[in-house]
């Protein structure tokens, strides 16, 4: 059976490729594109300056693709929980966070996430599979479409469900549609990928795309973050700090690191002195982010005393060290709160035992 290919998984590049294997003329791409990402189209009949006949046949060789939106539910803080549903039946979320005149929106790449991050929801879950890029996409389209005015829009962050880079080939190409004058047309210096440490693709990542680069970092030795964080193990701070080092920064940018504040595990003035220590040879920013609690977790939250104690450590050694305070806890939308699928069998259970 023939199976159109989703076109929101093709970059400029790739869809001038197979339109030319079809003899049309590699401009029609970016007319295309425009159509779909810039103007909102969902069918090739909408697209009215391109010819009926060429229409006719883009539309038996080629789909365009859309996320059904289960459930937007709306935070106290304004923040909303998008719940979208994948073909396959499985789902994923998205946050979209009030700025001060704008909105950022915070994108999932995988379904699940397999790095096991102790302190983390989405990953007691497990992986189930990663997402296309037509996925990740649309979860952009979706949420643009759903704002008054789209162009409130000018933030996007990798920091959903799941791994970035290890959904590396799909994460890539979604970024270059995210910030193609033709496709989204976001700035890379707007698109922030964070990254529980994988070193090897932090290389490949500086040199094929232009995003900033976040590092959830959340230990200052190996011993530590091996505990919170198994990837640890395999790409200690060492190597990890390492390939941070090599990632190229424009002029003025700097590598955030976040670092999720746990009581009596990695928030003691000390750990602030040894933070400031291992990320001096880097221009780097602090994301300190107090632990958001979840049923069933062993951790705790600092008290607010030593959080303001452990970024005073860090800026009067002349970090930018942000306490970044959650947005949408209430609605389970904070950072590591999201767990679409494990949720909605919870749901489904409870249903078919009544």
């Amino acid at each position: 059976m023939f199976v159109r290919q989703d076109i929101k998984s093709l970059s400029e590049e790739h869809l001038i490729h197979r339109l030319g294997q079809y003899g049309i003329a590699p401009y029609r791409a970016g007319q295309i594109l425009r159509w779909i990402y810039q103007r909102g189209a969902y069918s090739f009949s909408e697209m009215t300056d391109i010819s009926k006949d060429l229409r006719r046949f883009l539309a038996e060789r080629l789909a365009i693709s859309r996320l059904e939106t289960e459930q937007i539910q709306t935070s106290n803080d304004g923040s909303r929980k998008y719940l979208f549903r994948l073909d396959d039946g499985q789902h994923i979320e998205s946050v979209l966070i009030p700025e001060t005149g704008h909105w950022t929106l915070c994108i999932s790449s995988q379904v699940g996430c397999g790095m096991g991050c102790k302190f983390c929801l989405t990953g007691r879950g497990g992986l189930e599979r990663n997402l296309e890029t037509s996925e990740i996409i649309n979860q952009i389209c979706a949420v643009r479409d759903d704002l008054q005015e789209p162009s409130s829009l000018t933030n996007i962050v990798f920091m959903g469900m799941g791994e970035p880079l290890a959904n590396y080939n799909s994460v890539v190409q979604a970024i270059r549609i995210i910030t193609d004058n033709n496709g989204l047309q976001f700035s890379g210096r707007r698109v922030t990928l964070s990254t529980a440490g994988l070193a090897p693709r932090i290389d490949d990542l500086g040199p094929d795309v232009k995003v900033n680069l976040a590092v959830s970092l959340n230990a200052t030795d190996n011993d530590t973050r091996n505990k919170l964080m198994p990837i640890n193990r395999t790409y200690p701070i060492e190597m990890l700090l390492s390939a941070c080092r090599r990632f190229p920064l424009p002029s003025r940018r700097t590598i955030m690191f976040e670092y999720v504040l746990i009581a009596g595990v990695n928030d003691t003035p000390g750990d602030a002195e040894r933070l400031a220590r291992l990320l001096r040879p880097l221009r780097a920013k602090i994301n300190l982010i107090p632990f958001n609690p979840y049923e069933g977790t062993e951790f705790r939250r600092p008290e607010e005393g030593a959080i303001l104690t452990f970024q005073k450590v860090l800026m009067d050694r002349h970090y930018t060290a942000i306490i970044r305070y959650s947005k949408g806890c209430d609605i389970g939308a904070a950072c590591g709160q999201l767990r679409a699928r494990s949720k909605l069998k919870a749901q489904q259970s409870r249903l078919t035992e009544r």
